[in-house]
């Protein structure tokens, strides 16, 4: 993928693409956290899995951007 693509106007083929609900905690490179939801998964044959996040309460539009536990820490879906 080129930088272009991993921005927010870049979407997978939608017949490809996984309807989700799961919350996460999203990890931003200045050290900052905020609760957002994953609300799709593409899994391309072969390759890494890439998510739609949805971050609350910061008026961003949701973006896929690639799977990685160390920025998207799965939080449970029905209440802890």
């Amino acid at each position: 993928m080129t930088d272009s693509q991993q921005g927010g106007a870049w979407q997978p083929p939608e017949e490809e693409v996984e309807p989700a609900y799961q919350p996460v905690e999203v990890g931003f490179a200045d050290g900052d956290w905020a609760v957002g939801r994953i609300n799709a998964w593409w899994r391309p044959a072969g390759g890494q899995s890439w998510c739609r996040v949805r971050v609350l309460g910061r008026g961003q539009e949701p973006r896929w951007m690639p799977f990685d536990p160390d920025r998207l820490v799965l939080l449970p879906g029905s209440g802890i």
